[in-house]
């Protein structure tokens, strides 16, 4: 049910997905855990956040104190420049205001701020929230939030995955720090795979399993126009961020090739030698965890890797992907091969992509590859 909801949300065109507050917490406790002062007098910037809803606003307002915070702007996407099918509600807190205005309200982005004790309890925290109208419908590219941006130290939020991209370099054109959510196949993007092989963008501590559950609601039109609001969960999501955390520094724990092909779990390693790509000197190792220890040559490796990728063990020496891949010396597909593939396979040939031949001499092309190898080699 989940995976049909997360379906018809796409086809709704809904990038409103609500990240929930344990998942936010996992996250963020574990920078605090690597650095207690990790966010001590910085300013943090929400953008593409509805502080109304949302559980990043909630979370950074009640521990205001706690982390030593300097300054928390939020701020939110108009409603009408969304253009999705969901119902449109007003909060009590907005309602509430004085300078509340109905006709604005869904054409205006909000901007929200905490930096002092409002309502003099002698605590900052969520109570003193303010907001105002921005002047425009607050998009991220705006002028008016790229001066939020260049005004905050670290930016944290839950971006739209259909913009992922442009967020993240609208990030990185600011040098800021930063923890953002997106797909794991990201990593693909060749600008992102630049940062991280880079290291100037690297995972995070990540989601419990791989898998994010997220708040999501919106009009069903294929079911008479029901209102869908529940939990969704969507697979293959991860933190990405430019900020130190401890798990980023914790080596495999790996056996030799040797062992990996006496006891390994997995049938396609147990038993067998490693294969080797046709088109690259590199083996091919289809699952992380049989990662030889004593191999000294190039690895193909699953995009999942990054996830448990420790600087100070591997070396990233490219992605074996597309134009990727050709950069990083794979070779093109043979004329043999590529006509197999299109006539016979019936599949799409890109050079660049990393393959393999099986006992019949016929291309066998993984999933993406990313190309790695011990360090100190």
């Amino acid at each position: 049910m989940a995976n049909d909801n997360l379906k018809k949300a796409k086809k709704a065109k809904n990038d409103e997905f609500y990240t929930q507050w344990a998942d936010i917490e996992k996250e963020i406790m574990a920078y605090i855990d690597y650095n207690p002062d990790v966010f001590r007098d910085k300013t943090i910037l929400l953008p593409c956040d509805d502080p109304e809803w949302s559980n990043f606003t909630k979370f950074f307002a009640q521990n205001f104190e706690t982390f030593g915070l300097k300054k928390l702007i939020s701020t939110s996407y108009a409603y009408e420049s969304k253009k999705v099918n969901m119902p449109y509600q007003t909060s009590l807190f907005e309602e509430q205001a004085p300078h509340f205005d109905p006709d604005i309200n869904k054409i205006r982005g909000k901007i929200f701020t905490l930096d002092h004790d409002t309502n003099k309890n002698g605590v900052i925290d969520i109570d003193d929230l303010e907001w105002q109208y921005l002047e425009g419908d607050g998009d991220f590219r705006s002028d008016e939030v790229k001066k939020l941006r260049d005004e905050a130290d670290i930016i944290i939020t839950n971006p739209p995955f259909s913009l992922f991209r442009e967020f993240l370099a609208w990030i990185i054109n600011s040098d800021k720090k930063f923890i953002i959510i997106g797909h794991q196949n990201a990593i693909t993007y060749r600008e992102v795979f630049q940062l991280i092989k880079n290291n100037k963008c690297w995972l995070g501590n990540g989601f419990k399993g791989g898998a994010g559950h997220f708040i999501s609601n919106y009009i069903d039109y294929a079911t008479a126009g029901n209102h869908i609001d529940g939990m969704i969960r969507v697979s293959g999501v991860n933190w990405f961020t430019n900020i130190e955390h401890g798990r980023r520094h914790q080596p495999l724990k790996l056996m030799t090739m040797a062992d990996n092909i006496k006891h390994s779990k997995h049938k396609e390693i147990k038993g067998h030698e490693y294969r080797k790509y046709f088109n690259y000197d590199a083996i091919e190792v289809p699952f992380t965890d049989a990662i030889p220890k004593d191999y000294i040559g190039v690895m193909g490796v699953p995009i999942t890797f990054m996830d448990k990728y420790c600087p100070e063990q591997f070396e990233i020496i490219g992605l074996g992907i597309a134009t990727s891949g050709l950069e990083c010396g794979v070779q093109p597909y043979t004329e043999e091969h590529r006509n197999y593939r299109k006539n016979v396979q019936k599949r799409g040939t890109v050079d660049g992509d990393l393959y393999m031949l099986d006992d019949n001499n016929h291309p066998v092309v993984p999933y993406g590859r990313i190309l790695i190898k011990k360090r100190g080699n």
